[in-house]
């Protein structure tokens, strides 16, 4: 097994009420990514092997990290569709879609404890089908030769804490709420298991000039 170093992409359209429109990187989007990138460069990290989603803002923020490694694009590697599963909670339950991010604090939990409750009709896909899928890229990308970095979003990194550490669906949601953009999350092979060895750690930010440019949102 290899070590895999998960990526959020950079800061995306926090505007958005839709998954297409979120599904850009924000002027400071860019910025991170690039800092990232540089970071990778100065301390000699070394991977051999890169892979995104196939959305928008995981390529983006792939291609200003300017690894020089040929990723891999997997849609696998995709966040779930959270403003499409607000929309259909809105409409079949009557929960408002949330307004700022004090409301979306409160908001995602209900999302992922409706969703996996299989409470919201006509989902884009299933709790179960989710879970599956990043299971199985995790795996396979793990199953690869030399230290992996992946780029992806902030909920399917929470989620695959949340399976490599066993842990209950609102503390999952707390874990997703906490994930910075471009934050780097590893896991190291620990007995045949990806043992999580670094969590939201964003070196290339931890300045004075840098720190308020680490977002959530």
């Amino acid at each position: 097994m290899s070590t895999i170093t998960l990526i959020r992409h950079g800061q995306a359209n926090s505007r958005a009420k839709d998954e297409l429109s979120y599904d850009k990187l924000s002027d400071l989007g860019h910025e991170q990514s690039r800092w990232l990138g540089t970071h990778l460069r100065d301390t000699s990290a070394h991977h051999t092997r890169l892979y995104t989603g196939t959305l928008r803002r995981h390529i983006e923020t792939a291609s200003g990290m300017d690894t020089k490694i040929e990723p891999v694009r997997d849609p696998r590697l995709n966040e779930l569709e959270y403003f499409t599963l607000a929309r259909l909670m809105e409409e079949q339950h009557a929960i408002p879609f949330p307004v700022g991010q004090d409301g979306f604090i409160h908001h995602l939990p209900l999302v992922f404890q409706h969703w996996q409750d299989g409470r919201i009709e006509n989902a884009p896909e299933s709790f179960a089908a989710f879970q599956t899928r990043i299971r199985d890229a995790l795996s396979e990308i793990a199953a690869g030769d030399g230290p992996a970095l992946v780029v992806t979003s902030g909920g399917l990194i929470a989620h695959v804490m949340g399976q490599q550490m066993n842990l209950d669906l609102a503390t999952t949601a707390r874990m997703a709420l906490a994930i910075v953009h471009t934050s780097m999350h590893q896991f190291f092979p620990i007995g045949g298991h990806l043992s999580p060895v670094l969590f939201n750690a964003t070196p290339h930010m931890d300045t004075a000039e840098r720190t308020p440019s680490k977002t959530h949102m």
